[in-house]
Formats: C-alpha cells, structure tokens, sequence
C-alpha cells in the first residue's frame, strides 16, 4: 500500500522568509508559520495554544513567497510532510525535523503597495514573537495518546 501525506494550514510568518540557493542552483525559501488554537480545559475555561509549523518552499513558488510574504503575513499553506534525521555533531544524539514541503501557497493578507510593500495582517499588527524558550525538541513522554 502507497501512503498519503498532505497538510494544510493556515497562519502568520513568524519571521521574514529566507532565501537560499542550493549548490546546483535551486532556489528554497525557509519559513515558520504560527497556527494559533483556541479551545476549552477540562474547568471549561477558554485556552489558547499556539503551533510553530516549519515549512519550505522550492523553485519559483518558493522564490515568489521570498519575494513578497513578510513576517506577521496571513498564509494559507498545504503540500506533503517530510521528515528528516541528522546526528546532532556538538552532542552524538539524534535529531529530527518534521517539515511541510510546500506545494500550495496563498496569501490570506493585502499588500498595500502592489510594487512589492509590505503585506499586512487584517488587524494590521505583526504577528507574535517566537519566545526564546521553545524547545527545539518535543518530548513524546508528554504527549497524552
């Protein structure tokens, strides 16, 4: 049986996308979207969680989103989930990333200036900061299934 991998989500930039270009010459824009949740404790108090989704961008869409998405941006974002393992060299251990690939990208956000200003969220706000201390590791001991 073939798997089927597809995520859609939709946020803000937490910071400005990065550009880069691989040695061959490929284009791929690297980027953080925060998906914010809101829902009710087991008191029924209101609670609000927030998500931070790495995701990249190849070829032309990634160079269109380098281009003209801005941190704070409204992003609507779907395309496949990769996983990659690498060995931690500082400390031998293992480490692991999940990643949306993007294939889709849409603007959720008016752009003031069509020549490339700065995109604006519909409050007209930037979106929060990531705070310093989020983990780079989750751990699966905490999760409750």
């Amino acid at each position: 049986m073939r798997g089927f991998s597809k995520a859609i989500i939709t946020g803000n930039l937490t910071r400005d996308p990065e550009l880069r270009t691989t040695p061959n010459g490929s284009s791929v824009c690297s980027f953080s979207v925060a998906v914010n949740r809101v829902y009710r404790d087991s008191a029924g108090n209101q609670q609000e969680d927030v998500s931070f989704i790495d995701c990249s961008a190849w070829g032309k869409l990634g160079e269109m989103i380098g281009q003209y998405a801005k941190k704070g941006s409204g992003v609507l974002v779907s395309g496949r989930l990769d996983q990659r393992s690498w060995e931690d060299k500082n400390s031998g251990s293992k480490r692991s990333r999940v990643e949306i690939v993007v294939e889709d990208f849409n603007f959720l956000t008016a752009n003031n200036d069509r020549d490339g200003g700065k995109a604006v969220s519909a409050k007209e706000e930037p979106a929060d900061v990531i705070p310093e201390d989020v983990p780079d590791e989750i751990d699966l001991s905490e999760i409750p299934f």
